[in-house]
């Protein structure tokens, strides 16, 4: 991706997108640094106590039916940084500001399907160009759980049981696009909040549910530095950002000045401080929500 070429021609103006040529450049040349994840593991679950000979026999829970994942073909495509396959269904709780708390990684690749027990579109694989994927869990249904989906927007992805783990997620990020805000939750509650600039006319970040995909660094010195979050989320319309950011993915960086905070300037990505960015890579794991909507009915306490 000619960064360069972009600057010279938006001069000042242009907050570039993650791009798939800016990752797989960092990858080959640093990989992405993930953030360390001191998150303690969840305590394990206590099984209910076996009823008494006293209690009637129709007290006896029914064992739910587990629909069968049907073979996956061997040629699915393997879900990547370029866009998802399509035909997986829409997040129907994409502006829902409850938090998801519970992140999956794949062990091993998997199918994911439209359905519990229905069609597999395609695998996902434990990493992305080489990057560890967490997704967070939107859902649990007769024994499968559905992931927001990368590489897609406001999309889930059912899969069956097996092969993968859960994380405990603590954190989440809310984008208000009309008053410019990202506020940082940890348990729920408000930890701080930040003025951001986000997308223009006609490349608006996107609304809802997505994730924090993972890392890289800085590609150049307009980026003032500091390494980017790099999200699930791509432009909804990807024909109206330049070419050279054709198969980009909407991320989280600062810049080299802040005199745009505040303002719809940038190609959908999410702008903030440098000290802001520096403070959510220390403290913000990948598979953490991101949840853009336009206005919190509320403002957060630390707005």
């Amino acid at each position: 991706m000619r960064f360069d070429q972009m600057i010279r021609r938006r001069a000042g103006l242009l907050a570039v997108a993650v791009g798939v040529p800016l990752l797989l450049a960092a990858v080959g040349a640093t990989g992405w640094a993930l953030t360390p994840d001191g998150t303690p593991t969840a305590p394990p679950i206590v099984a209910p106590p076996t009823p008494t000979a006293a209690a009637p026999s129709s007290a006896a829970a029914t064992p739910e039916r587990v629909p069968v994942a049907a073979p996956a073909p061997d040629d699915l495509p393997v879900v990547d940084y370029g866009p998802a396959p399509t035909g997986f269904p829409a997040d129907p709780d994409t502006l829902d500001t409850t938090p998801l708390t519970e992140g999956l990684h794949p062990t091993r690749e998997i199918a994911a399907y439209t359905a519990p027990g229905g069609r597999p579109l395609a695998f996902l694989a434990p990493t992305i160009n080489g990057v560890e994927l967490t997704m967070p869990i939107a859902q649990r249904r007769a024994g499968w759980t559905a992931v927001l989906l990368p590489s897609a927007n406001r999309t889930l992805a059912w899969l069956p049981p097996g092969g993968f783990t859960t994380v405990p997620l603590r954190d989440q990020l809310v984008i208000e696009r009309k008053p410019h805000r990202l506020t940082w939750y940890r348990a729920g509650q408000a930890v701080q909040s930040w003025e951001i600039s986000l997308g223009q006319r006609g490349q608006e970040t996107p609304l809802g549910r997505t994730f924090i995909l993972g890392r890289t660094p800085p590609p150049q010195d307009v980026y003032g530095g500091v390494d980017i979050f790099a999200l699930g989320a791509v432009p909804d319309d990807p024909e109206s950002v330049p070419a050279s950011l054709r198969g980009a993915h909407i991320g989280i960086h600062s810049w080299y000045h802040d005199g745009e905070l505040g303002r719809k300037t940038t190609n959908g990505c999410i702008r903030l401080t440098k000290s802001g960015q520096r403070k959510l890579l220390a403290e913000v794991r990948p598979g953490t929500e991101v949840l853009v909507v336009d206005e919190l009915p509320v403002p957060p306490p630390t707005a």
